[in-house]
């Protein structure tokens, strides 16, 4: 669990609540060119959305709140052997907007870990978050030092092989869950 020492805010303190949140996450693929992710509480509100193409070149996937504005986007970076992402705030891809790193422990891993490496301290201390991965499912669990901040439970249904997929997010309290949401979406990029 997350500790109450400190908020651990990637994204925005909107998007950290001092209590354990359950979130659904609904992944769908649309057409060859897009995806689309639905994220709600457990009462139905729509919290956050994430828009994206499947075979565009830009491997680009935008985080919006339910007003529809742009609240950070995931950035494929080519060639990379680790299969990295970085992560910025907004639409931007500027410096100055860059939040973090996310790429596999190991080029050529069979179970799908994935480091994070914060912008303030990028690639010095090694990584900042660790997501640890299952070799049969895309259940996970993100955490910092020792402590799990983050469970993600995958619900295999027969619709998983139409291109519907959901699955249970569990974000420990002051964890940012737009945060969560991310590597939630890099975890399944990086897995097909």
């Amino acid at each position: 669990m997350a500790s109450d020492e400190q908020m651990i805010k990637i994204v925005g303190d909107q998007f950290c609540v001092p209590y354990t949140m359950q979130l659904v996450v609904k992944r769908k693929v649309e057409s060859f060119s897009n995806v689309h992710y639905d994220v709600f509480d457990t009462t139905g509100n729509s919290l956050l959305q994430v828009d994206g193409g499947v075979w565009n070149s830009k491997k680009k996937r935008v985080i919006k709140d339910p007003a529809g504005l742009s609240v950070i986007t995931l950035r494929k970076k080519a060639l990379s052997w680790k299969k990295q992402w970085q992560i910025y705030q907004g639409e931007s891809s500027e410096k100055n907007n860059f939040l973090c790193s996310v790429q596999r422990s190991n080029a050529l891993q069979m179970k799908n870990n994935l480091d994070v490496y914060l912008a303030s301290s990028y690639m010095e201390d090694g990584p900042d978050f660790h997501v640890t991965g299952s070799f049969t499912s895309m259940s996970f669990k993100v955490w910092k030092g020792n402590s799990v901040i983050a469970e993600v439970m995958h619900n295999f249904t027969w619709g998983s092989c139409m291109g519907k997929e959901s699955f249970k997010l569990k974000v420990y309290p002051e964890v940012d869950y737009a945060f969560i949401l991310a590597l939630t979406v890099i975890m399944h990029e990086t897995d097909k």
